[in-house]
């Protein structure tokens, strides 16, 4: 979380001239924010109709466009200014689940817990459930021609154990004072090591490579794998392309790109129930499978971002930017993943927007498209709006004239916990500033500042090209455990009283940061080779 507070204007009053300049805000403002973000908060609500309604909100879907629609008319009666949808690239293949039923049949008959995997093809068939339980190439060899037309078990059997530790945390004082000790990034010394397999990992894959394909070749009904996760819950994403394990990540073919090619229909099974037909497979049983997947698979379309703005005062042709993704996968309904950064940013415009503040910068909310595909509905709009770095890591970036009146970008995205403080990506310029702003927050739980980057989400297309972005400190409760691309990705794993604190620290800081006398001070940036327009 940001550094939020102003300083009291009485304070401000008995500065003495010769004292270098402190962060000049309202502290009376941040009051009436505090006053409108706890007592007439809308936040749940605008996570209600994200989720309940208009969730989940896959990419490139029609049901993705609906919600984005839905997002700008909401915008739109706040009284924010010029909501639009704004297009980008890659293009993708639309994808809807329209119907789904798996059941077991056998000696007892059982619905199975699953959930198709994003971009499976349709399936209504009725077949034999196989285990391909091959450790090496050649073991492979003993299925050949037994696989078409049946349900092909492909993984491992995962040990479930019982949950002794709370599965919901928060940052403890040790963890937040790790974070504030933490160096700065820019002093490790060489580059990351790119991971890279064992030769045991090396074989496994391989084995599961060659067997997907063996599936797909002889038109295997489904290929069900095990989830994540346990209980019944579901960690579910995309279906995905056969690759040999040796093929770069930058080279595979995603299954929702308009050039993919068809796959075998892919299916998440819970641990639990994956492990018993592995079990009574290897009892003798010969259980089958009755699968009814229901699929709308439709025409290539651009990614659409949710744009609007309140407009600024005498530095209007400068921004400042809030945002989250909108996007979602398809199990849950995209409520902490991530509805919660999205409704928090949108409660954080309302605000301001209800208080009539007058920015002098405008603010503009960003709500991305596409972020769980790779960050791209932010780094489209990056790319057109301020600039790109150039192929290669030495790459030089170039930017557009946009870039010179961008100020900061204020990322939420980690699920519903509460803001603790901001990581500042090695910018130790901003910490004056954060520390000032987040002395108001402070009985609020967030007064954490540290210089390390933090990765995974769309501040990074900010960052990638030397423009000040920045994600907050949360508390991780349940989101890796329980809710982070699963089935229970729901309203109810939210958390009321953080989303108004989030909501509050973020119309916060964007203010703050809109009544600046100077824009946000930046990590060293490359020279541009060029800016379009200038001499």
């Amino acid at each position: 979380m940001k550094n939020l507070l102003p300083v009291v204007l009485l304070a401000l009053l008995l500065v003495p001239v010769t004292v270098p300049a402190q962060e000049t805000t309202d502290s009376a403002v941040v009051a009436m924010i505090m006053d409108e973000g706890m007592n007439r908060s809308q936040v749940m609500d605008i996570i209600s109709e994200m989720t309940d309604v208009h969730g989940p909100r896959l990419t490139w879907s029609p049901e993705y466009r609906e919600a984005a629609k839905w997002a700008l008319a909401r915008l739109g009666k706040m009284g924010l200014t010029n909501p639009h949808l704004e297009g980008g690239t890659p293009l993708g293949r639309e994808w809807s689940l329209r119907k789904y039923s798996a059941n077991v049949l056998g000696r007892r008959n059982f619905p199975l817990i699953s959930f198709p995997k994003a971009w499976s093809p349709a399936v209504k068939k009725t077949g034999e459930i196989i285990y391909l339980d091959a450790g090496t190439d050649s073991a492979l060899d003993t299925y050949r021609g037994k696989l078409g037309g049946n349900f092909i078990l492909i993984g491992s059997p995962r040990e479930v154990k019982a949950h002794f530790e709370p599965e919901a945390v928060r940052e403890s004082e040790k963890d937040l004072l790790e974070l504030a000790n933490a160096d700065d990034p820019a002093n490790r010394s060489g580059r990351r090591r790119r991971f890279q397999m064992t030769e045991e990992q090396k074989q496994r894959a391989l084995v599961a490579y060659h067997a997907m394909e063996l599936a797909q070749k002889e038109g295997a009904a489904a290929i069900l794998t095990p989830s994540r996760g346990d209980g019944g819950n579901i960690f579910v994403q995309q279906a995905s392309v056969p690759s040999h394990p040796d093929t770069p990540w930058s080279s595979r073919v995603g299954v929702y790109e308009p050039d993919a090619p068809t796959v075998t229909p892919q299916i998440a099974v819970a641990a639990e129930h994956f492990n018993r037909l592995v079990r009574m497979i290897g009892k003798g049983e010969k259980p089958r499978l009755d699968m009814d997947l229901q699929v709308k698979i439709g025409g290539i379309d651009s990614l659409y971002n949710v744009i609007a703005e309140i407009p600024g005062t005498d530095l209007a042709d400068e921004v400042v930017m809030m945002g989250g993704h909108f996007d979602s996968w398809h199990g849950g309904t995209g409520a902490t993943d991530d509805g919660t950064g999205s409704a928090a940013c949108m409660e954080a415009m309302r605000i301001l927007k209800a208080l009539d503040l007058k920015p002098r910068r405008t603010i503009r909310i960003a709500l991305w498209d596409g972020e769980e595909q790779g960050l791209n509905g932010s780094r489209a709009y990056v790319k057109a709006h301020f600039g790109a770095k150039e192929e290669g890591d030495d790459g030089e970036v170039k930017y557009l004239p946009e870039a010179a009146k961008f100020s900061v970008y204020f990322n939420h995205d980690n699920g519903s916990g509460k803001l603790r403080g901001v990581y500042m990506q090695g910018n130790e310029a901003v910490r004056p500033i954060f520390r000032e702003w987040l002395n108001d927050f402070d009985s609020l739980g967030a007064n954490t500042l540290t210089l390390a980057n933090t990765g995974g989400t769309d501040h990074l297309s900010f960052d990638a090209i030397g423009l000040p972005g920045f994600q907050f400190i949360q508390d991780g409760l349940e989101y890796f455990s329980r809710t982070h691309h699963s089935t229970m990705d729901v309203y109810e794993r939210v958390q009321e009283e953080d989303m108004k604190q989030a909501a509050i620290i973020m119309a916060t800081f964007a203010y703050r940061a809109a009544m600046r006398d100077q824009p946000f001070p930046r990590k060293e940036m490359p020279k541009p080779r060029s800016l379009p327009g200038s001499n």
